[in-house]
């Protein structure tokens, strides 16, 4: 009998000594008998945002596994441990919420425990048997409603105390930040299912101005019943006024709003003037089942094909003009299709009012997207305050949404979502770049073309910002997107300090890993720090990053 006795002992002192850490985001600690592995465990981090005034902020997911019938083991306090207890102010609760399988698609949920931040580290107490089977412990941070959105904090580690008084630490990737982060726009508010194709920019009071689609009905682009949204905050993205529309074309000529939709919208601000502009697309018919990419035609009319649409405010975003129709200045008969951006546009110190823009034209040869009709990326711009408007030439065949920036030699980049990359999942993968020094009457491609910065095909945002290093200026331009290849995962934003020829590695921050639409623009809040909104799914998501964190090689 002693002899059994013993043995169990020894069984039991073997399971809870089997958890250990090393250096990666999925952390795994293991006790192999001969008869295979007895206990594991697990860390698995989320690399997310921590969203204000929202629960099940899960950060991290914890894994039990007890392949023993014979023995169980008592997890009874969790300690998660950060880096700097400065950074971690911000966070006010963690909690830790067990989940263990009832049946193959059945779980039963229980909270663990919930602690407040303690100098560098939360204290979890709490009791949860594993017995044979897996246990799955979710950890959940919640942020503090008042406190700085450039804030940030690392992970540690994470500790588990079983009973016996055996210790046991997983080791966290430490490289990854998490963030506070913002909703700007949730998913059925005011009444409308969907926000999506986000543009910002910021005055010069410091006013941030913030556009996007209203999609009342679905997450179906035009043609649906869509208006441009805006929201304005005047304390730097922390508080947002409520939403108000900026263009809608009501029942235009007797149809319907869903076959009056406004949406794809491009903001820029005129510093000089202090005039925002924005631009949207509209066109009055067709169905509800139709997609106005593919339906609209050639000609001029709304009811023959898209328009291209333009507000204004000249009072800091608190009223706007009723909208303005530039088609005819700027749109080819023979083209199907002419639109802006989406995202922002710019302007120059000289006054020059620029929107990227996409225009669909018959080149003689399907497109790689396999329509009559082939998309080349451009600008519209004007040199008289924006009553006068010129459409350039365009820069490369199959791209659409661009984004433009000027410039240290005073050139304009666009840089293009092309089709190629719907394709093209290799190395040649890449965002399309082209410069032009005489507003788009030619282009030439860039040397980063292609080949520097991946993308799934999609809508990205780039600005450019320059930094002063004593009396020596330094451009650095900022980019984001998806960073990858094959899903609308992975908001990062990168810089580069060498006029986009090159993305180092260390200059990236990754914001958020979770798939989402994957749309997202930039401002420079102030001179030091960012701000970014990008799409969830249905939503949209606001962050703030200081230009510090990028560690970038200035040097005075």
């Amino acid at each position: 009998m002693r002899f059994f006795i013993n043995i169990a002992i020894f069984i039991l002192i073997t399971l809870l000594t089997s958890c250990r850490g090393d250096k990666h985001s999925e952390k795994n600690a293991q006790q192999k008998t001969a008869d295979g592995e007895l206990f594991t465990c697990s860390l698995h981090q989320q690399f997310v945002p921590v969203f204000f005034g929202r629960s099940g902020n899960v950060i991290a997911q914890i894994e039990l596994q007890n392949n023993d019938s014979l023995s169980s083991v008592s997890l009874k306090r969790v300690e998660i441990v950060l880096s700097d207890p400065q950074q971690a102010q911000w966070l006010q609760h963690a909690t830790i919420t067990c989940h263990t399988a009832i049946n193959d698609t059945l779980y039963q949920s229980v909270e663990f425990g919930r602690s407040s931040l303690k100098k560098s580290k939360f204290i979890i107490k709490g009791l949860q048997k594993v017995e044979r089977g897996k246990v799955s412990l979710t950890v959940d941070f919640s942020a503090k409603p008042d406190i700085p959105l450039e804030s940030k904090v690392f992970l540690k580690e994470v500790r588990l105390y079983f009973r016996g008084n055996t210790m046991h630490t997983l080791t966290a990737n430490s490289t990854f930040a998490y963030r506070p982060a913002l909703v700007l726009r949730s998913a059925g508010e005011d009444n409308c299912h969907t926000y999506r194709i986000p543009g910002i920019i910021t005055t010069n009071k410091g006013t941030l101005i913030a556009v996007y689609d209203n999609r009342y009905n679905n997450s179906k682009d035009l043609q649906e019943d869509i208006d441009i949204g805006m929201s304005r905050s005047t304390d730097g993205g922390k508080t947002w006024e409520p939403m108000r529309v900026i263009m809608d074309m009501g029942q235009w000529g007797g149809n319907p709003q869903q076959l009056n939709g406004t949406g794809d919208p491009c903001i820029l601000y005129d510093h000089t003037t202090h005039t925002i502009l924005v631009a949207a697309l509209w066109m009055s018919g067709l169905s509800e089942r139709d997609m106005l990419w593919w339906a609209s035609q050639l000609g001029m009319s709304p009811h023959e094909t898209g328009q291209f649409l333009i507000v204004k405010s000249t009072d800091d975003g608190l009223s706007w003009s009723e909208p303005m129709n530039i088609t005819s200045q700027i749109k080819d008969p023979k083209w199907q299709l002419l639109l802006a951006g989406p995202g922002r546009g710019l302007a120059l110190d000289d006054g020059t009012l620029i929107f990227p823009a996409q225009f669909k034209q018959d080149i003689g040869v399907k497109a790689i997207d396999g329509g009559q009709y082939t998309c080349h990326s451009t600008i519209v711009y004007s040199r008289d305050g924006g009553n006068q408007w010129h459409i350039a030439n365009g820069a490369k065949p199959n791209t659409t949404e661009s984004q433009v920036v000027q410039l240290a030699d005073g050139s304009l980049m666009l840089n293009m979502r092309d089709d190629l990359n719907r394709i093209n999942k290799g190395e040649g993968n890449g965002r399309a770049v082209a410069t032009t020094h005489d507003m788009g009457k030619s282009w030439e491609l860039h040397p980063s073309s292609n080949r520097a910065l991946p993308e799934p095909n999609c809508m990205a945002g780039l600005i450019a910002h320059t930094v002063h290093m004593g009396s020596k200026p330094t451009q650095i331009l900022f980019f984001s997107n998806p960073n990858n290849k094959t899903h609308r995962s992975h908001m990062t934003i990168q810089a580069s300090t060498d006029g986009g020829n090159t993305w180092p590695m260390g200059n990236r921050i990754l914001l958020n890993e979770k798939e989402g639409f994957g749309y997202s623009c930039m401002t420079m809040v102030d001179s030091a720090i960012i701000g970014i909104v990008y799409e969830g799914v249905r939503e949209l998501y606001f962050q703030k990053i200081s230009i510090d964190d990028f560690k970038l090689p200035l040097t005075e």
